[in-house]
C-alpha cells in the first residue's frame, strides 16, 4: 500500500481513497522509479473470487494485499461500503487508464503491453504515437500456466518499462504481477487494466455516462457481450451481496 493516501477496510481488503487526479500523479511518479510495483482495481468480480472457496482463492489474498495502490472500481462496491457506513469513492480502471494515456508526461515513456493482439498495438502506436510501445503476447491459459507465467515474468524483467498495462482479466494478471514483485529486476509501475485499452481505441464500446453515473456498466457490458459476460454477472456477481451481508453482520457486531 501506498503510505501517500488514507486507507479503508471493507470486505477484508484494504483501499486506498483518493480521487483519479491524485491517483494518476502517484502512478506517473512511480513510472520513474527503479524498483517496481503495481496498482489493482478491484471490482464486484475480484471480490467474489477473494472470498471464493478452497486454496485457489486464498492465494489471491497477497497478490492484491501487497499492492501498491489498491483503488475501487465498482461503483456497487461503493453502494455497499455506503450501506455499512463507509465512503468508499470508485475510480473506475477503464477511467484511470484513458487519462494516464492523456497525460503530457507519459509522451516520450516507454509503455509496455502484456497481452492484447497486435491490431490493438496498432491502434495505441496510431493514437499515442510520443510513446515508446512494446507488447508481450503471452500463450494460452495464463492462470493455469506456469510457463506463461514465468515467459511473462521475462517479458517485463527484461523490458523495464516505465508502465506496463496488462491487458487480461483477473485474477491472472495480479497473480503475475505478484510474481514480477517477488522475482525482483523489474522497474516502474503496472496496472492490471482488463479491457481499458480495447475502450480506449474504440475496439468496444464504453456505457454511456447516464449508464455509469446510475451504476448500470455493468447492464451495458452484459447487452453488448451477452454471451461471454452472462455467467459473470448474473450467476457469480450476486454473490457479492451475500459475501457484503456476512462482512458487515461481523463487522458491526465487533
Amino acid at each position: 500500500m501506498s503510505s501517500e493516501f488514507a486507507s479503508l477496510e471493507f470486505l477484508d481488503l484494504q483501499f486506498d481513497i483518493g480521487d483519479c487526479d491524485a491517483f494518476l500523479n502517484c502512478i506517473v511518479r512511480q513510472a520513474g522509479a527503479d524498483e517496481f510495483a503495481y496498482v489493482v482495481t478491484p471490482n464486484v468480480d475480484h471480490m467474489v473470487q477473494l472470498h471464493g472457496k478452497g486454496d485457489a482463492a486464498q492465494s489471491l489474498w497477497p497478490a492484491y494485499r501487497q499492492a501498491f495502490l489498491t483503488i475501487c472500481d465498482s461503483r456497487i462496491l461503493t453502494h455497499l461500503a455506503r450501506l455499512s457506513g463507509l465512503d468508499l469513492p470508485a475510480v473506475p480502471g477503464s477511467d484511470l487508464t484513458a487519462r494516464l494515456l492523456e497525460r503530457q508526461e507519459v509522451a516520450g515513456m516507454h509503455l509496455h503491453i502484456v497481452g492484447g493482439t497486435q491490431e490493438l498495438l496498432s491502434d495505441l502506436e496510431r493514437q499515442f504515437p510520443k510513446v515508446r510501445w512494446t507488447q508481450f503476447e503471452p500463450p494460452a491459459n495464463v492462470l493455469r500456466n506456469q510457463a506463461a507465467q514465468e515467459a511473462i515474468v521475462k517479458s517485463v524483467v527484461a523490458e523495464r518499462a516505465d508502465v506496463t498495462l496488462f491487458a487480461f482479466g483477473a485474477p491472472q494478471s495480479e497473480i503475475v504481477c505478484h510474481r514480477i514483485l517477488t522475482a525482483g529486476g523489474a522497474r516502474g509501475i503496472a496496472l492490471c487494466i482488463g479491457a481499458s485499452l480495447e475502450f480506449v481505441t474504440g475496439k468496444k464500446q464504453r456505457a454511456p455516462l447516464i449508464w455509469q453515473k446510475l451504476s448500470l456498466e455493468w447492464m451495458f457490458r452484459l447487452l453488448t457481450e451477452p454471451r461471454r459476460l452472462w455467467r459473470r454477472y448474473l450467476v457469480v456477481g450476486p454473490r457479492i451481496f451475500r459475501i457484503w451481508k456476512r462482512w458487515h453482520k461481523t463487522a458491526t457486531q465487533g
